[in-house]
C-alpha cells in the first residue's frame, strides 16, 4: 500500500477492515448479527471461526464481503497434518483466505525449520488462496518476531500478521514496522489485536499495515463519518470491547 497516497475516507477504511467474529462464546445468533454488520458498514472482508464458514459464506453471498478464518487458532500448537485437513475443510466450505497461528512453541525454541514447514504445508495446501501467518507477537522478542517473519515469507505465506488477539496482547507501531522492515514491500502485514478505534488503525497504517483485524469495525467507521461531517473527533473513543 502506498502510504503517502492514503487517505481517511469510508471506501479506503473500510477496504482495510477483516471483522474478527472468533469468540468461541458467540451463539449463531451473536455471529449472524455481526455478519450483518459487516454486510452493512461493507467492510473488506470478516474472519469467522471454522465451524461458521459456510454459513458466513451463504449469508453472505452478494454483499462483497469476503469469508475468511483462521487455522490452528489460537495456540498454533496443533500437528501440521491438522493444520492442513482444517485447511482443505475451510476451502471446501468456501473460505477465500487463510489466517494460520505458526506453531509458536517452534519458534520460542528457534526451531525455524519447522516453523517454515508448517507454514509451508498449509500455503501449499491452500494453492492459490492467499495465507497470512499469525506471529503472535505478545510472546516474541523482536529477533523472533524478525526470524518468524523470515520463515513465514520463504514459506510463500501472503501476509504476516501480530496477533490472535486472545494472548492478552496485540499489535504496536513498533512491531508493525519491525515486521514491514523484515518482509519489504512484497509481503503483506496484517495488524491485528487491539485495534479499538480510528487513530489505532492510521497508526498501524503508518506503520507499514496492509490490512486491520478487528471486531470494532463499525465504531471505526462512524468515527470516519463524522470526522467527514464535523472535521473533528468524536468523544466517543475507542470500543473497549472490541479485539
Amino acid at each position: 500500500m502506498d502510504k503517502a497516497a492514503f487517505s481517511v475516507t469510508a471506501d479506503a477504511v473500510r477496504g482495510l477492515i477483516d471483522h474478527a467474529i472468533l469468540k468461541p462464546e458467540l451463539t449463531r445468533s451473536d455471529v449472524d448479527a455481526q455478519l450483518d454488520e459487516a454486510a452493512a458498514y461493507r467492510v473488506f472482508s470478516v474472519c469467522v471461526r471454522p465451524s461458521d464458514v459456510a454459513h458466513a459464506v451463504e449469508r453472505l453471498t452478494g454483499t462483497g464481503v469476503g469469508v475468511g478464518t483462521v487455522i490452528g487458532f489460537p495456540h498454533g500448537t496443533t500437528s501440521t497434518g491438522a493444520k492442513v485437513a482444517e485447511s482443505l475443510q475451510a476451502l471446501a466450505d468456501g473460505a477465500f483466505e487463510l489466517d494460520m497461528v505458526q506453531n509458536i512453541g517452534a519458534a520460542k525454541s528457534g526451531d525455524w525449520e519447522r516453523v517454515e514447514a508448517d507454514v509451508r504445508a498449509v500455503v501449499d495446501a491452500a494453492g492459490s488462496t492467499v495465507v497470512k501467518v499469525i506471529l503472535e507477537t505478545a510472546f516474541l522478542t523482536d529477533d523472533e518476531i524478525v526470524a518468524a517473519s523470515r520463515a513465514a515469507r520463504s514459506a510463500g505465506a501472503a501476509f504476516v500478521k501480530t496477533s490472535t488477539g486472545f494472548a492478552g496482547g496485540g499489535a504496536t507501531a513498533e512491531h508493525i514496522a519491525l515486521m514491514r522492515a523484515t518482509v519489504g514491500p512484497d509481503t503483506g502485514v496484517k495488524a491485528s489485536g487491539g485495534v479499538r478505534g480510528l487513530d489505532t488503525l492510521l497508526e498501524m497504517v503508518e506503520a507499514g499495515a496492509d490490512l486491520i483485524g478487528t471486531s470494532a469495525s463499525a465504531r471505526i467507521l462512524d468515527e470516519v463519518a463524522h470526522r467527514a461531517e464535523t472535521g473533528t473527533a468524536s468523544a466517543v473513543g475507542d470500543d473497549t470491547t472490541s479485539y
